[in-house]
């Protein structure tokens, strides 16, 4: 994680827009559900496209849907059924926030990431 000495907002805004991309994997973790924190052991994990998560903020509260896409560089994801209308009346897809969703189930397709999980080092 970033380490910002200043208390001041548009430093650690700073901060996090000028991130390395090794450090912006840490602002794309969620926290996971009650089930799969007593069974994996970890409070909060990566969010990759596959996972399964429930919005737990906004007006889409209480949606399940697959992550469909996730920006690194905008720190967003996008959550399969969470649409925004635009003025003519559209319906687009709209970027979430990952500290808003809870992880319900893992995509557990990368040997790498299962490893990580299970608490073996990587």
């Amino acid at each position: 994680m970033v380490r910002i000495i200043s208390s001041q907002p548009r430093k650690q805004r700073k901060a996090r827009y000028q991130a390395d991309a090794h450090e912006r994997g840490s602002f794309l973790s969620a926290p996971l559900s009650k089930a799969l924190r007593g069974q994996y052991g970890k409070r909060s994990f990566r969010v990759i496209t596959g996972d399964t998560v429930k919005m737990t903020r906004g007006s889409s509260t209480g949606h399940e849907g697959l992550v469909d896409e996730v920006d690194t560089k905008h720190l967003k994801i996008w959550v399969h059924g969470v649409t925004g209308t635009k003025a003519d009346g559209t319906e687009v897809p709209r970027p979430v926030d990952p500290s808003k969703v809870e992880i319900v189930k893992l995509n557990l397709k990368d040997p790498r990431r299962s490893t990580k999980l299970s608490g073996g080092e990587e």
